[in-house]
């Protein structure tokens, strides 16, 4: 499932990339296409920032990881409660870690993109 939600991701980063690239060679005038590559360096530049903010939330998330593993090991109440906390723990590791690989996927196309409309803006 965690490959599929990287797949989907990627795709859907390439599809917008896709988009972004055909609409601005098809379009005729300098104009136009100005515009729409001004348009779109807006949309990525938000989009960009929001993936940039949360790797600030993925490490405040690893911090709080650590903490509980560091309390899980001091309380030791029983072993059925230590390993319910530890796969609860490990659970929320792995969907971080996920959670930074796919906000690296969408700063990696969203970087191409911004590459695109600067270079469709330059060039006339």
């Amino acid at each position: 499932m965690l490959f599929l939600s990287y797949t989907y991701r990627f795709l859907s980063n390439f599809v917008f990339l896709a988009l972004v690239y055909f609409a601005l060679n098809f379009l005729e005038k300098y104009q136009h296409r100005v515009v729409v590559a001004v348009l779109v360096l807006v949309y990525a530049g938000m989009h960009a920032a929001s993936a940039l903010r949360s790797f600030h939330f993925f490490q405040r998330i690893e911090r709080l990881e650590l903490e509980a593993r560091r309390l899980v090991a001091a309380l030791g109440e029983g072993p059925n409660s230590t390993s319910t906390r530890k796969q609860v723990i490990t659970d929320v590791g792995a969907f971080r870690h996920a959670g930074e690989i796919k906000a690296y996927i969408d700063l990696l196309f969203l970087a191409i993109v911004i590459l695109l409309c600067i270079a469709k803006i330059v060039t006339n």
